[in-house]
């Protein structure tokens, strides 16, 4: 049951940085913002877009106790780094349109903890639920 939540976990934060990566061409920044559900759990973030800084904050975490840096945003790519249970990884996302994004653990250090083994080749699928993360 631990590593369900751990692998939806880290689809979350996939999908929250693929946000960015929708069309090159379109200035996504208003497409951001908002509350993200990972598909099929109730696990949510609140991403909001702050002097081109990408951030994220839990709304349900599930009971998991993760922190994060401020992301990159690198046209509709996104990267953040998140630090859980004695894991540190990269999760990159990109915006699939202005409702959906998928994420994947870029990176997970160090490799031989389980939370590693179980997000490789792995990604989430995030829905927008509301346009502003202060909803």
């Amino acid at each position: 049951m631990l590593k369900y939540y751990f692998l939806r976990f880290f689809t979350l934060a996939s999908a929250i940085f693929l946000l960015a990566n929708a069309n090159a061409l379109e200035d996504l920044s208003a497409h951001w913002d908002g509350i993200w559900v990972v598909e099929g759990t109730l696990f949510s973030i609140a991403v909001a877009i702050e002097n081109e800084e990408f951030r994220v904050r839990q709304v349900e975490s599930l009971g998991f106790e993760w922190t994060s840096k401020n992301g990159k945003i690198d046209g509709n790519i996104v990267t953040v780094e998140i630090e859980y249970a004695g894991v540190a990884g990269t999760i990159q996302a990109e915006l699939v349109d202005p409702n959906t994004a998928v994420a994947f653990a870029a990176t997970c250090l160090p490799e031989f903890m389980v939370v590693c083994m179980l997000s490789k080749d792995r990604q989430a699928v995030f829905r927008k639920v509301t346009e502003n993360a202060d909803n």
